[in-house]
């Protein structure tokens, strides 16, 4: 009788355990789609912001390209890191953009221009937002499959470790504009 109780309890959790780790893997996988929903919003708003600028900014030109050309490569690719490289690419040209629209008082002055500008400019803290979620989850995750005794079963259900998003110490730096 007493076997049979120990048993049960064993049984509970181990369900409990697996439970946690697929709540905590499944938190993480959230995360991560909540900032590909961001990033193609983003991506969604770059070709109208860039037809909308395209008259005003001859001095930008190359950065819009560059920008253009970091979309279609971060669109193409299913590698997590070279997709969170190219994204935080593409966020630091966006901001070196918006900063340089100061001199533009007539594309200022557009309003269809301002409206791109600001949901631009809400979809890049959404993003920044969405990463620091991620993060936060992840962290989580990684600890739940490294401590005792979730890491026994996490090993067992062959539970891996995520990578956390970071930015490098370059691209942590001010944005210069030079005219």
């Amino acid at each position: 009788m007493y076997i049979f109780i120990i048993l049960v309890g064993l049984i509970l959790i181990v369900i409990s355990i697996y439970n946690k780790l697929i709540r905590s893997k499944n938190h993480v996988e959230e995360a991560n789609a909540d900032i590909n929903v961001q990033l193609k919003r983003r991506f969604d708003l770059i070709p109208n912001l860039i037809e909308t600028v395209k008259g005003y900014m001859n001095h930008e030109k190359e950065v819009l390209e560059k920008i253009t050309e970091l979309r279609s490569q971060a669109l193409s690719t299913s590698d997590f890191k070279e997709s969170d490289k190219l994204n935080q690419e593409i966020s630091k040209n966006i901001s070196s953009i918006l900063v340089s629209f100061e001199n533009y008082p007539d594309l200022k002055a557009n309003q269809n221009f301002l409206s791109l500008q600001s949901e631009l400019v809400d979809t890049e803290n959404k993003i920044q937002s969405a990463r620091r979620f991620y993060n936060n989850v992840t962290k989580d995750y990684n600890i739940l499959i490294e401590s005792i005794p979730t890491n026994i079963f996490a090993k067992l259900f062959n539970y891996q470790k995520k990578p956390l998003l970071e930015i490098s110490l370059e691209e942590a730096k001010n944005i210069n504009v030079k005219f």
